[in-house]
């Protein structure tokens, strides 16, 4: 393999992967083909089987980096080492949501991503290690973000999974309410009454 080739192959395969997320969102993966990715990334379908074995390798790749970037994003945070922005529960609410954001076209690629492993034994294990990879990256964040207000969690156990069935089912109401604004009022405030729920403040403070 020559050189210009390994250094486009990265390029090839990121545009591939930017590619399936609009065509799995806008058609579903049961609908999606081979030639549908390759024409709207630019590609043909050398450059297709060059990069991924089937559309279903291709699908994981896609759903796991996007999965990783909002990892990444909630990293970056912890990482800066200074104190963020909030002086109130709302504010850590908000700060927690910012990087959970709702998103049309990743909520129907996961819906379905979710549907599809939960049919695979094999793809159900990992997307159950990214959902307990997610909150062991948010949790610490909430953490953080808690003490500056002068919080801390009194069950991470049952906190943990109830910030998410509430941001499964949150999600979707604000994706299908005309009213979006209230939706993410309701949102936020479902979110600050689970925290309320599971904190206390912070002997001595």
């Amino acid at each position: 393999m020559s050189g210009t080739v390994k250094r486009r192959r990265p390029e090839t395969r990121q545009r591939l992967l930017d590619a399936a997320l609009e065509v799995f969102a806008e058609r579903g993966f049961g609908s999606t083909s081979v030639e549908q990715v390759c024409g709207r990334a630019g590609f043909t379908r050398g450059a297709f089987y060059s990069n991924f074995t089937s559309l279903e390798e291709l699908f994981l790749a896609m759903w796991e980096q996007r999965s990783s970037q909002m990892l990444a994003d909630v990293g970056a945070l912890l990482d800066t080492g200074e104190p963020l922005p909030v002086r109130s529960l709302d504010d850590v609410v908000a700060c927690v949501l910012a990087v959970v954001p709702v998103d049309d076209q990743w909520f129907r690629v996961n819906a379905e991503f979710t549907a599809h492993a939960l049919r695979t034994p094999s793809l159900k294990r990992v997307l159950l290690a990214r959902e307990k990879a997610i909150l062991a990256t948010l949790m610490p964040l909430l953490d953080r973000l808690l003490a500056q207000v002068g919080l801390e969690v009194t069950d991470h156990a049952a906190l943990g999974p109830s910030l998410t069935a509430a941001h499964d089912g949150t999600l979707v109401q604000c994706l299908i309410e005309d009213d979006v604004a209230a939706a993410l009022a309701r949102r936020a405030a479902m979110f600050t009454v689970l925290v309320e729920r599971y904190t206390q403040a912070i002997v001595g403070t």
